[in-house]
């Protein structure tokens, strides 16, 4: 009976310390940062024109930095949000109302800011690890046609 009980105690601890793993690296796995060899303004405006060859729309290009000084008085480095939409892949996303609730991660986002080290950083999701934890249509649209477009742009915006 107690090597039952050993054994299934040692399950349990194995699937806690799986999961502890696997909920410190989850943040490390869903953002991905590249340092951009060029600065916000030159490295907004590549990832803006990739997109748009790639035919995406710019729903907007936003300076956080700014609305957080505006309502907050705090002052910031600078921080742009560059919002894309890419109609197909939103359609075949949100034709199913299963998927509506996804609408919250819409339009795609990228970020470009500014750190205290006087560098220039481009963040974004892990659209193909979003797309596998969604599975179904999502793990296509998301995981790899949105996720191989999001690649080129950032590609793009890095090289020199």
């Amino acid at each position: 009976m107690s090597a039952i009980k050993n054994i299934l105690i040692g399950f349990i601890i194995g699937i806690l310390l799986v999961g502890i793993i696997g909920w410190k690296m989850m943040p490390g796995m869903m953002l991905h940062e590249y340092q951009s060899p060029h600065d916000l303004k030159e490295t907004v405006n590549r990832i803006k024109m990739s997109a748009i060859k790639e035919g995406w729309v710019i729903a907007g290009i936003k300076p956080l930095h700014k609305s957080v000084e505006k309502h907050g008085g705090h002052k910031i480095l600078p921080v742009m949000l560059v919002n894309l939409c890419q109609a197909d892949h939103a359609y075949n996303i949100l034709k199913n109302d299963s998927n509506k609730i996804l609408s919250v991660m819409m339009p795609c986002t990228i970020s470009v800011y500014e750190k205290k080290d006087g560098k220039t950083y481009i963040g974004a999701m892990n659209a193909e690890l979003l797309g596998k934890m969604f599975g179904g249509d999502i793990a296509q649209i998301m995981g790899v046609e949105v996720a191989e477009q999001q690649k080129i742009f950032i590609d793009t915006a890095m090289e020199k």
